[in-house]
């Protein structure tokens, strides 16, 4: 009998045991981030950096998203702009092939690489990181909010695991995490009226810009023609490049040689990138709302429709020996694991970054200058010229703008707590996903969404509470750039001082446009004058400078900061005086910056909102 009651409650204990572990926390950690994107991988490795427990989960088993799975590796933008984590990725890349000099094998960009090798380069930074966990070939099947935590329900090898997290963050390449936790999104064009963007369209459409289906194609030296693909219709691509059967090109004034196609995208090891944008590879395609099996679907007719680009490229131009490469994907199609997107959804943010924040940011009512994490200079590009009504679409082929800082609260959904989204899918117009989309922003806006996460983790605070100015302090001390001065390089020693003060206001930047170039510049060695320093009474109203048009001296700019210490109870540094040759010469522009930066210290004495405003 006692043997029996033993066994009973043996099995008893068994069943509750294995009950409660079935329910029980499978892993807890600070940060969860889901899609291992350009901006997924920024995100874990610099929240595991600032000591947070982060785990990553990716449906592939690559990571890098665009740059690597996409098979996008010829970066676009920002070549003197080096800023942050964008930065170490190409430092990396310049050890891999020896030189930053061996990037430039294509005319595309002057940083190409093998997809393979990127994908390399971004285990490598995970691997490194010990706080840091990657699920790769896994998925997130549900998210729900309970008592200010995620409980997330994630397919692993196959099986349901449970993961609770303090802080989530989107990386997604379409977004999807952030429909799941219910954040308002937009997708397609923005009214004119709604945006007060006056190149944008009269009415908004769903209107998405076409996606790619890259190939990375090698040169066997022998013949290796495909097989002709269903469908196939030459005049699809006859106008891709210059050739005897092209007679009424889309876009007469881009047209090259098939030479110089092939060569657009040529990378290392004589291998070549076939994305294509004159009347080749990009396919309309708007599949964002669809399920993963419809996604899945659809995009058999994007591939389809590469490899007959291919097909072109081998029968019709005489690239026989060129085919895909065997060496790069391993895919059963050795095309790449996912379509290189190049618009998604687009979250409401705390604050939603316009043209007008870009062409115009210091006449804006929003001064989101002043909350910049990251730094762009590629012209708004969108391509539609895959769509049908493709004439009736604003020509957005490389508008030229300023360069830019991306402001802080685009990264924050407006209503969603405790979710930070990154990737192509934070808050900007349509239009300005044109440049926001680039690879080196998007690593950018990934490195910015880690700081966020891990100082929310740090002072347990909501996402939007978070000190805009703590933010971009950790970013610039990771080498980031907060505003994007072409005479300030990094190595600089008043680097920091520069964005301190560019950051405040209190002196601001020119924006320019020269030929293709999109530039914005301090002037650090030009005369100060008078009116170039009205940013200082948005931060000390009762500082009256009369704009003259003068320059201003060393005694001039002494007597105004004498008067701020005054106010401000500030201890001016008895050496402050040295700052000047003679007391009656002219101060430049870096000179002012760097007095003010030292003696004053606006950037963390004043704290600024979400918005731009001044606390």
């Amino acid at each position: 009998m006692e043997n029996r009651l033993l066994l009973l409650l043996l099995v008893l204990f068994h069943f509750v045991f294995l009950g409660c572990n079935k329910n029980d926390i499978q892993y807890k950690v600070d940060v969860l981030v889901v899609g291992g994107s350009a901006s997924g991988v920024a995100a874990s490795v610099q929240a595991s950096r600032m000591a947070k427990d982060v785990l990553l989960i990716e449906e592939t088993s690559w990571l890098g998203g665009m740059l690597t799975s996409a098979g996008v590796s010829a970066i676009d933008g920002n070549k003197n702009l080096p800023s942050g984590f964008f930065g170490e990725f190409r430092d990396s890349l310049s050890n891999r092939y020896g030189s930053l000099d061996a990037l430039k094998t294509g005319w595309v960009s002057d940083v190409l690489f093998e997809p393979s090798v990127g994908n390399a380069i971004f285990h490598n930074m995970v691997a490194k990181e010990k706080a840091l966990s990657l699920w790769d070939n896994s998925s997130l099947i549900s998210v729900e909010k309970k008592e200010g935590l995620w409980y997330a329900t994630v397919n692993r090898d196959g099986k349901p695991q449970l993961v609770i997290a303090k802080v989530l963050i989107d990386a997604t390449e379409l977004g999807d995490v952030a429909k799941m936790c219910g954040v308002a999104y937009q997708i397609g064009m923005d009214k004119r009226e709604t945006t007060g963007e006056e190149i944008a369209p009269d009415e908004a459409n769903d209107i998405i810009q076409d996606l790619t289906y890259v190939a990375i194609l090698k040169d066997y030296g022998k013949d290796v023609t495909i097989a002709r693909p269903e469908g196939y219709d030459s005049t699809y691509f006859a106008c891709a490049a210059i050739n005897d059967i092209c007679i009424e090109p889309k876009e007469p004034e881009r047209m090259w040689s098939s030479q110089d196609m092939i060569n657009y995208g040529k990378l290392p090891n004589n291998k070549y990138m076939i994305n294509w944008p004159i009347e080749g590879n990009d396919y309309y395609l708007n599949l964002i709302e669809l399920s993963k099996e419809e996604r899945t679907e659809e995009l058999k007719k994007a591939k389809n429709f590469t490899l007959s680009f291919l097909y072109f490229i081998q029968k019709e131009l005489g690239f026989n020996t060129l085919g895909l490469a065997d060496d790069e994907y391993p895919t059963s199609d050795l095309l790449p694991f996912i379509p290189y997107y190049r618009e998604s959804r687009r979250i409401e943010g705390v604050v939603q970054f316009n043209l007008n924040h870009i062409v115009k940011p210091y006449s804006q009512p929003e001064k989101l200058y002043r909350t910049s994490v990251a730094v762009g200079d590629y012209p708004v590009d969108h391509h539609h010229a895959r769509y049908k009504g493709y004439d009736d679409l604003p020509n957005l082929y490389f508008h030229p703008i300023p360069s830019y800082g991306l402001p802080l609260g685009a990264l924050i959904p407006k209503e969603v707590d405790g979710l930070i989204v990154a990737e192509k899918s934070i808050s900007v117009t349509n239009l300005v996903n044109g440049t926001t989309r680039l690879q080196p922003v998007v690593l950018q806006v990934g490195q910015a969404a880690g700081v966020l996460a891990a100082l929310a983790v740090d002072k347990n605070i909501e996402i939007r509470e978070v000190s805009v100015r703590d933010v971009q302090a950790k970013l610039l001390e990771e080498n980031g750039y907060l505003l994007p001065y072409l005479d300030v390089a990094k190595d600089d020693k008043n680097f920091k001082t520069y964005q301190r003060i560019g950051a405040t206001g209190i002196l601001q930047g020119e924006g320019r446009n020269v030929g293709w170039a999109n530039e914005t510049w301090l002037r650090i060695n030009d005369p100060l004058l008078d009116t170039e320093i009205s940013g200082l009474t948005d931060i000390y109203p009762y500082v009256k400078v009369e704009a003259t048009g003068k320059t201003l001296s060393y005694r001039e700019v002494f007597n105004i900061i004498n008067k701020i210490g005054e106010k401000e109870n500030i201890v001016l540094p008895a050496d402050m005086e040295t700052f000047a040759g003679n007391m009656d010469d002219p101060i430049t522009r870096g000179q002012f910056a760097v007095l003010v930066d030292r003696v004053l210290d606006p950037f963390n004495s004043r704290s600024v909102d979400l918005h731009g405003d001044y606390k």
